[in-house]
């Protein structure tokens, strides 16, 4: 086996609840199945994310009834795919020695084009993206700290779809990474020479199983998901890997 599919404990850093199971649901599975101790760092709680409209009526305008319901979405959805250890990033152990416990909220985003999504124009004063770099990476380096991670996984270069929280996380998770000599791999979409590459199809109804309590974010439609806002998208289970050096 290789480096990377023989980690003995992966930590996945994600931006927001749902971006774990969208995007590494079935790897997070498959890790866990073959023994390995999985963890997840999430960066913040998801308050921006809009609600599908068959359950708005379930949360209002209550932003604080949005966050509590996107933190047991997670934690059913990890659940199900088989990861018992999670952290908030800015909660210890996933928080700098010495420093107060604080929140990164969600930054929000606007679409750019289909596809492609970039910084909001109203980012909260207590955003993942206003907060500096260096505190960020202090605190995912305080979690690699205390988990030991053989191998951390996080967004590729251009955050999965360009938010801006996917690419902070995803620098600070790297940098992070590589202070405390730690093998960084960025997730990828399609397979290449310098990616490994999980068939994971066998894990599609544990993925379906696990987006669906996602459901203030999404529906699942068969083989697909439908975010939101109408977006449709197949459901991911095979995904690449490719090692990131410094």
């Amino acid at each position: 086996m290789s480096r990377l599919a023989d980690a003995s404990v992966v930590l996945f850093v994600h931006a927001h609840p749902d971006d774990e199971t969208i995007s590494t649901g079935a790897l997070m599975h498959e890790f866990a199945q073959r023994g390995a101790r999985v963890v997840l760092l999430t960066a913040s709680r998801g308050e921006r994310g809009e609600i599908v409209a068959a359950v708005q009526h379930l949360i209002g305008d209550d932003p604080d009834a949005l966050t509590a319901a996107r933190e047991q979405e997670l934690a059913d959805a990890l659940t199900v795919l088989g990861v018992t250890e999670h952290y908030f990033l800015g909660t210890p152990p996933a928080r700098a020695a010495g420093r107060q416990p604080r929140r990164y909220s969600d930054s929000g985003m606007r679409w750019v084009r289909p596809g492609l999504a970039g910084p909001a124009a109203d980012v909260p004063g207590d955003a993942l993206t206003s907060a500096p770099l260096d505190d960020v990476v202090a605190d995912v380096h305080a979690l690699i700290d205390t988990v030991a991670p053989t191998l951390v996984i996080s967004y590729d270069d251009h955050g999965g779809y360009g938010h801006p929280d996917h690419l902070r996380i995803r620098e600070a998770a790297r940098c992070a990474a590589h202070q405390s000599h730690v093998p960084f791999a960025a997730i990828v979409e399609t397979p290449g020479t310098d990616v490994e590459w999980f068939e994971l199809r066998q894990h599609m109804s544990v993925v379906q199983d696990a987006l669906g309590k996602h459901a203030t974010q999404l529906t699942v439609d068969g083989a697909d998901i439908i975010h939101s806002g109408g977006q449709r998208e197949p459901i991911v289970t095979s995904v690449g890997l490719r090692p990131v050096d410094g």
